[in-house]
C-alpha cells in the first residue's frame, strides 16, 4: 500500500484520553511539533512554528501509551499521517492525524524507565479497526506545550 509513514518528534500537548471501545482499546492526544532553528543575529537557539498533531493509539499501544504518557513528555512518535479536509459551520477545517503504529519518550531530552507488560495484557491479536468519532470541538483552542529554554541538542 501507498501510505504514508511519518517519525514525529515533539511534546505531548495534552492529556492522553484512553477509551475501552467495543471495538478495543483506543488513547487519543496531541502532539506538539516546534521546529527550532539558529538565530545568527541573536547568536541562539530560537523557536519556529509550532504544528500540532493529534495522535491516535489502538490495542496494545493506546493502553500503554495511556498509563505511560502525561503533558509535557518529549515523545517519538511513528505512523501513518492522515490529513483531513471537512467543513464544519461553514467553515473549513484541515486536521493532521498519526495513526501510531510505535511511541516512545525522547531519550535525547531525559531518562526512562521500560517496564514490560504481561502476556495478559496484550490482548488479542491485532485487527484493523475502524477510527471512534471522538474528536476535539473546532472552536477549543489546541492546549499549548510548556515553554521550555533554548536546548543545544540537535535540531529537528
Amino acid at each position: 500500500m501507498n501510505e504514508t509513514m511519518v517519525c514525529v518528534v515533539g511534546n505531548v500537548a495534552t492529556q492522553p484520553v484512553y477509551r475501552e471501545l467495543s471495538t478495543g482499546a483506543s488513547t487519543r492526544f496531541r502532539l506538539a511539533v516546534t521546529s527550532r532553528y539558529w538565530d545568527r543575529e541573536k547568536s541562539e537557539w530560537a523557536d519556529g512554528h509550532t504544528n500540532f498533531f493529534t495522535v491516535w493509539a489502538r490495542r496494545a499501544l493506546a493502553t500503554n501509551a495511556g498509563a505511560s504518557l502525561s503533558v509535557g513528555d518529549p515523545v517519538v512518535v511513528h505512523g501513518r499521517l492522515k490529513v483531513r479536509t471537512e467543513t464544519r459551520d461553514g467553515q473549513s477545517w484541515t486536521s493532521a492525524d498519526v495513526d501510531a503504529a510505535a511511541i516512545g519518550h525522547d531519550l535525547s531530552r531525559g531518562t526512562s524507565a521500560f517496564r514490560r507488560a504481561s502476556k495478559g495484557d496484550m490482548g488479542p491479536a491485532p485487527t484493523p479497526q475502524p477510527e471512534p468519532s471522538w474528536e476535539t470541538e473546532p472552536q477549543a483552542a489546541p492546549e499549548a506545550a510548556p515553554q521550555r529554554g533554548p536546548e543545544p541538542a540537535g535540531v529537528t
